[in-house]
Parts: C-alpha cells; sequence; structure tokens
C-alpha cells in the first residue's frame, strides 16, 4: 500500500468538506451574520477583547488546540492497524470535529464570548453548569501538566530543538510589536518570522543545548517542567497581541510548511505503508478497538479542548461572525491534517513491518518518537535532508505545538476558577487565579510524580475526559440550535456516537483501574462518568423543553439577503 494513496484520498476529502460541507453549516445551519457585532468589539478591552486578522486568528485557534496530542493519539493507535485511524481522522474531521468546532465558536460569539461552562448554566441548568466546570478544569489540568512533561521529554531527548524552541517567543514578541503598535502587514513579519524560525532550527541542529544531568538540584526533566510552567504563566498574563496571538500564528505557519515539507516528500518518495490496514496479531494486553480507538485518537478526529479554546480565547477576538468559518472549521481541519502527517510517518517511516512491530511491541507505545523517527526516514528519503536535521524539524514542530496549548490552556485554566469564584460569590482576581492554577499543575506534577512527571499519572483519562467534553459541548450548541429554531440533526448524530464511545470507553477503563487496584484512576473515573451523564441527561431534558419553547432572542435567525454573502468565505 503506497502512503501516496493516503495523503491523497486524506487531504482531499478534508478539502471537500471544508469547500461543501462547511459552506453549509455556515449558510444554512448557523446562519452567520457578517454584520453581527462581536464580542471583540462590544467588549474591547485591548487584553483578552481584541477584533483580530483572520488568518492571525486562525494561526491562535489551530496551534492552541493541536498541540502534540494530534501526533501522540494517531501514532498510538496505528497499533490496530493504518486503516481504523485513517478513517477515523478524515471521516472526523469533516463531520465531526468541523461542526463541533464551528458550533463551539458560532455559540460563544452569540453569548458575548461566555465560555461552554456559562453556556450550559443558561442552557441546561445550574446542576449541569457545576459539573461541566468540574470536567473542564481535570481536562485543563491533565493536559497543562502533561505537556508540560511531553515537551520536557523532547527537549531531553532531541537537544537540537531547544534553541528554536525558546527563539520562537523572542520572533512572536517582534511580531506582535511590528502588526500592532506599528501596524505593518502581515507579509513582511510572516516571511521574516518563517525565515528566522527555520534559521533557529539549523543553529539548533548544529549546537544542540543539553543540560546536566541535575540543574539547581532539580533532574534536567524536573526543570523544564518548572521553566516551561512559570513561561506559561507569564504568558497567559500578557495581553493577547503581545505574544499569545503572533506566537500562534508563525507556529501556524511553521506547521503548514512543515506538513508541505513533510507531504512533499511522501510525494516524492510514496513510502510503502509496511503496517497492516487490521492488524490482527496485536500485542498481549492491547484493549479493544471499539471503544478505545475513538479515545486514543481524540485530537485530530473531534476534542472537547477544541470547545474549551473555541469559547475561551478565539471567540473573544473574533472580527466578524464570518471569519468562525475559516477559524473554527478550517482549524479541525489543520489539526486533521497534523493527525494524518503522524499516521503516515507511524506506519510508512519505516523499512519493515518487522521494524515496525519492534516499536510497536505493547499497548501505548510509539507516539511522538515514532512521528519524529518515521517522520525523518520520510524526509531524508524524498527530500534528501540528513536524517538528524529532519528529526529537529519535526520534533521542533511538535514542542511548539505543545508549548502554546500549555498557554492557552493556563489562560483557560484562570477563566474557569475565575468563574467557579463568581459562582461561590467571590471575584479572583488575574494574579490570583493564575496563580491558583499553577499551584495546581505543580502540585500534580510533583506531588503525583515527585519528579515532575506526575501529570501522566492521570493521563490515561485524558482521551475518554476530552471525548465526553466534545459530547457535552455538542449537547449545549444543539440545545441552542433548538432554541433558535433550527435543525440540530448536524450536532445531534456527532453527539450521540461520541457520547456512546466515551461512556463505553470510562466503564472499560474503570474495570481496568478496579482490578489493577489504581484507585486515584478508579475515582476520577467514576467522578467524571457520573457528572458526564448527569449533564448529559439534564441536556436531554432542556431539548425537550426547548422543543416547545419561544425562539431565542440572543440567537434568533438571520435574514439572508441576496446581495450578502452568509458563507464565511475567505476575504483577502
Amino acid at each position: 500500500m503506497s502512503s501516496l494513496v493516503l495523503l491523497l484520498v486524506g487531504v482531499g476529502t478534508m478539502a471537500l468538506g471544508y469547500v461543501f460541507y462547511s459552506r453549509h453549516l455556515a449558510a444554512r445551519v448557523l446562519k452567520l451574520d457578517p454584520a453581527y457585532r462581536t464580542p471583540a468589539h462590544q467588549l474591547r478591552d485591548g487584553v483578552d477583547y481584541v477584533p483580530t486578522n483572520r488568518f492571525v486568528l486562525w494561526g491562535h485557534h489551530f496551534t492552541s488546540v493541536a498541540g502534540a496530542a494530534p501526533i501522540v493519539g494517531p501514532a498510538i493507535a496505528v497499533i490496530w492497524g493504518w486503516l481504523p485511524a485513517f478513517l477515523w481522522v478524515t471521516i472526523g474531521t469533516v463531520f465531526f470535529a468541523g461542526m463541533h468546532d464551528l458550533g463551539a465558536l458560532w455559540a460563544s460569539t452569540r453569548h458575548r464570548g461566555q465560555s461552554m461552562g456559562a453556556l450550559s448554566g443558561r442552557y441546561i441548568g445550574k446542576h449541569g453548569r457545576n459539573l461541566f466546570l468540574v470536567v473542564i478544569f481535570l481536562l485543563l489540568l491533565m493536559v497543562n501538566a502533561a505537556f508540560a512533561v511531553v515537551i520536557s521529554n523532547l527537549l531531553i531527548a532531541r537537544p537540537s530543538a531547544v534553541i528554536p524552541t525558546w527563539g520562537a517567543i523572542v520572533v512572536a514578541l517582534v511580531i506582535g510589536q511590528l502588526i500592532y503598535r506599528y501596524k505593518v502587514g502581515l507579509l513582511w513579519p510572516s516571511i521574516g518570522g518563517v525565515a528566522v524560525l527555520y534559521t533557529l532550527i539549523l543553529i539548533g541542529d548544529r549546537f544542540p543545548v543539553v543540560l546536566p544531568e541535575t540543574v539547581l538540584g532539580l533532574p534536567a526533566a524536573s526543570f523544564w517542567i518548572i521553566v516551561l510552567f512559570l513561561y506559561a504563566g507569564i504568558a497567559s498574563l500578557l495581553p493577547v497581541w503581545v505574544l499569545l496571538q503572533p506566537r500562534d500564528y508563525i507556529n501556524g505557519l511553521q506547521l503548514f510548511i512543515g506538513l508541505g515539507i513533510l507531504f512533499g516528500a511522501v510525494v516524492l518518495a510514496a513510502p510503502t505503508v509496511v503496517a497492516p490496514a487490521f492488524n490482527t496479531n496485536v500485542p498481549e494486553g492491547t484493549p479493544s478497538l471499539v471503544p478505545l480507538l475513538f479515545v486514543t485518537i481524540a485530537c485530530g478526529a473531534i476534542s472537547g479542548f477544541h470547545g474549551m479554546v473555541a469559547s475561551g480565547t478565539t471567540s473573544k477576538q473574533l472580527d466578524k461572525e464570518t471569519d468562525a468559518r475559516f477559524v473554527g472549521y478550517f482549524g479541525s481541519v489543520g489539526e486533521g491534517l497534523l493527525a494524518l502527517g503522524a499516521i503516515i510517518a507511524a506506519t510508512a517511516g519505516f523499512a519493515t513491518l518487522a521494524d515496525w512491530e519492534a516499536v510497536y511491541s505493547a499497548f501505548g507505545q510509539g507516539g511522538v518518537n515514532a512521528f519524529v523517527a518515521g517522520g525523518a526516514a520520510i524526509l531524508s528519503s524524498g527530500l534528501g535532508l540528513p536524517e538528524g536535521l529532519a528529526a529537529t524539524v519535526l520534533a521542533t514542530m511538535a514542542v511548539l505545538f505543545a508549548a502554546t496549548t500549555m498557554d492557552t490552556g493556563l489562560r483557560l485554566q484562570r477563566f474557569v476558577i475565575q468563574e467557579a469564584g463568581q459562582l461561590a460569590g467571590r471575584r479572583i482576581g488575574t494574579l490570583t487565579g493564575t496563580g491558583i492554577a499553577l499551584a495546581f499543575c505543580l502540585g500534580l506534577a510533583f506531588g503525583a510524580g515527585g519528579d515532575g512527571a506526575g501529570g501522566m499519572v492521570i493521563w490515561p483519562l485524558f482521551g475518554t475526559t476530552n471525548q465526553l467534553l466534545a459530547a457535552l459541548t455538542l449537547s449545549i450548541v444543539s440545545v441552542i440550535l433548538i432554541r433558535a429554531g433550527r435543525n440540530p440533526i448536524y450536532t445531534l448524530v456527532p453527539l450521540a456516537f461520541v457520547l456512546v464511545m466515551s461512556v463505553y470507553a470510562l466503564a472499560v477503563q474503570a474495570v481496568q483501574f478496579f482490578d489493577s487496584q489504581n484507585w486515584l484512576l478508579f475515582v476520577m473515573d467514576v467522578v467524571i462518568l457520573v457528572a458526564a451523564l448527569w449533564v448529559a441527561l439534564e441536556a436531554g431534558q432542556a431539548m425537550a423543553r426547548n422543543r416547545r419553547a419561544e425562539p431565542d432572542p440572543v440567537v434568533g435567525d438571520v435574514p439572508e439577503p441576496e446581495s450578502t454573502t452568509t458563507t464565511g468565505a475567505p476575504r483577502a
């Protein structure tokens, strides 16, 4: 099987989804209105609410939601064979993730940039809102703590990625000043930023930064984790235009260039997919494909974290409502393409089936290391790049995406803490909220693991929690659509599928945790399961109530004058 076939079918399917399906959703279901005054204009404060060029905002949204998960998940899931992973990524991106991301962004934009947690209180009820916030907080805690471990491990395994990783921050700061303070157009900062970033990759490959075994009395990995959290804390406090937006934008360009290089190498070399389409010889202890495939690949098919970003930061920066199609739906397409690249790298980047089986000797193997190693082999054979340099390019991609997710994730965690404080009748300031978020993340990292790796303790629950959150987000969007008199079938179908698979996976994992006497994960599993089912039940009741309610005046039906385009087609 040629990897070129996977590439053409995958890219073609996602392109058709964006051109046709997203246009239908934007024009006929959500009825995006170019004249609607978005929260970025209604509540403009220069810190969180900032009207933003849709290309820059797409970069923020895409890189914030991407992280390392669309690399790790697919590169692990191919242990069941390349075909199930490929089908779930392509179909999930077009019909599940696109509607989820676009719908969450639209719903928040129509409600003054409120988060999905706040919207759950309005459309589902007080109890549903409280439980929803619990699930959101746990997911963000998993993402922030675990991604710090992933980045730390990559910086140690690939020290050539250290210079470009931290140099990208300086590049982003300069771009932010050029665009917002000096009003320079996007073209030259974009060209210059990408050129500098790839120059830093060349420098990093030539001068790798290897830390000693201990730094300031800490293991090297623990030192990197502390530095990463300090950086993320500072970044989350800065106005979005200073660092968050330009960093995400330039990283978005860098990723698409990196993906273009990887896909170009696939076209030129057409390496053979050595992994089986369906792996009937899975290692002992590998769980069943159903339901674990659908939670192992979360980001890259559909992910609840996307709804948190869409309603937490992206909706506050949307310049025009019609930009939501490009930012939200195409953002999910970008992540789907990254997941597709991970599948190709992890199945066609090995010389023989025996080499592939040696890596995938147990469930959970592969991941980002298989992506980097396999992708480097493809780049070397297709473009003639030295494998060391190719590995640096791919490792830098993975690190930068995980780091931008931490930036956004910590800011979102602060929003959740402040929102919880409001519900308790207490005002929590920005600094205090950030401090509490950092305390929880560092407490998990060093309290549960002792060496900074504690974030991985609760990682087995990430996929199921993430997918449950996606189902709960779709339930809120469904209620809003019903209340507005719109057809909710576009959200109800993915909602039903994801909810069933997530609950099934939680039940399977609960049995595993109980049998292994892992009481921490067992208790968390049960708490998340009960909370999710409770919210889903209340959402179902809300849907039934709203079928008989008056149309929502906040959302309402948007007229479609013949002279006005409502599809959100890209503008210059």
